[in-house]
């Protein structure tokens, strides 16, 4: 006799629709992360990650660290922690913040994060009501636009050039839109490699006094400079402009110096808004890993921050340079660019010249014909998007697979 078995599962797909919360349907799937799907032809020269270069890790460095984390306190490192963050860390980040400018940040001025893009979460869980007016750059770091529409914001886009957002341009928006804050990357953005100068550094600080408007200012790569250092953060300078200070977050990262699989960023904001954003990171994670943050403390202690910088430096500054010399030799006047001064990225601009390709997503699908990846420009944009713009990142290619990747870009342009 046959036995008939039901499947419930099946079943109950056909029939139950989960009833997802509103807020995601203000998000979509990431551009790039479907482009990665791409990616698998074999051959592919990448220009598309937005990540160092793992061969630049100083592993000796993070074992002796690990070892130390252990050997000195082990209970510490392996137990739970304060939500704030471990307080050695903090202190030795509050050393790094004043070893670079910010010469008045204490280690109870910030709380550690999982990464710097927990701290973009936070900011919206604790400022960003539905409706709410932010102010973004256009473009800007793509995860930004999905963690603010995620909370309800309204993302306004500010313009920026080679020298940064338009300070002009900006202060008119602030005093149109009244937003709850305005989010930037003043040094090397991504992904417009921009380093916002000192002269509109002091008046983003002006502003944010005159208007009374958060400032919130994202720094991953201000570390990654090639030649002179860029101007002080905007939390360095704001000791020079009485009353920034108070309207002024600041988010660190050591993803992009140190390793991104320690997700150790920080947050340093006042104190009241620090004393909520804790509160919500205890109901996301409790603490960022104690294993992580005691093998960073111990890290930053040895001393050995400054000549792994040293090193990056001087092998992205090399690609950087490489990348811009084979773009104006494959491609000419048909691309225009700023050299970048320090990150990870070429933001360039299709100009159509001699009736070539002008659109960055038409682009990108010619280019994976011809073995070659990088991200179109569009999806960095919260509003009006420059189709042709594109981002292509240097940090994991070596030199003559640059060479190699922009004479296949010139080919598919």
């Amino acid at each position: 006799m046959a036995v008939v078995v039901h499947d419930f599962t099946e079943t109950a797909a056909m029939t139950f629709a989960i009833p997802f919360a509103d807020r995601l349907n203000n998000v979509e799937t990431s551009a790039i992360r479907e482009l990665f799907k791409l990616l698998g032809k074999p051959g592919i020269i990448s220009f598309a990650g937005g990540f160092p270069d793992s061969a630049m890790f100083d592993v000796d460095g993070i074992r002796e660290a690990v070892n130390a984390a252990l050997t000195e306190e082990a209970g510490g490192a392996l137990q739970y922690g304060a939500t704030e963050g471990y307080q050695p860390l903090r202190e030795q980040l509050a050393a790094f913040m004043t070893s670079k400018g910010a010469k008045d940040v204490a280690a109870n001025d910030l709380i550690v994060t999982t990464g710097s893009q927990q701290g973009l979460d936070l900011l919206g869980k604790t400022l960003v009501s539905p409706g709410d007016k932010v102010i973004v750059e256009g473009p800007t770091f793509l995860a930004t636009i999905q963690c603010f529409r995620l909370y309800g914001a309204e993302l306004i886009s500010a313009p920026v050039d080679g020298d940064g957002v338009k300070t002009d341009e900006l202060e008119k928006l602030i005093a149109e839109h009244k937003p709850k804050f305005v989010y930037l990357i003043p040094t090397f953005g991504n992904p417009s490699g921009a380093m916002l100068s000192l002269e509109r550094r002091k008046k983003v600080l002006e502003m944010a006094v005159k208007h009374d408007t958060l400032i919130v200012e994202d720094d991953p790569y201000g570390d990654l400079y090639f030649g002179a250092p860029p101007p002080p953060s905007l939390l360095a300078l704001s000791a020079t402009v009485p009353g920034s200070r108070e309207r002024l977050v600041h988010c660190g990262s050591l993803s992009k110096v140190l390793s991104p699989g320690l997700r150790v960023g920080w947050m340093v904001g006042p104190a009241d808004l620090l004393a909520k954003a804790t509160m919500c990171k205890q109901f996301s994670d409790a603490h960022t890993s104690t294993f992580a943050q005691a093998t960073a403390a111990q890290y930053l202690k040895a001393g050995r921050m400054p000549a792994t910088l040293d090193k990056v430096r001087k092998v992205y500054a090399e690609r950087a340079t490489t990348m811009g010399n084979a773009l104006r030799r494959e491609l000419g006047d048909a691309i225009e660019f700023v050299q970048p001064q320090g990150g990870l990225f070429v933001w360039a601009r299709l100009t159509g010249a001699g009736g070539k390709v002008a659109d960055g997503g038409e682009l990108a699908k010619r280019a994976i014909e011809k073995g070659v990846a990088f991200v179109p420009g569009a999806p960095f944009y919260a509003r009006n998007p420059d189709h042709a713009t594109l981002r292509l990142s240097f940090a994991t290619v070596g030199l003559e697979k640059i060479e190699e990747g922009v004479g296949r870009l010139g080919q598919a342009v």
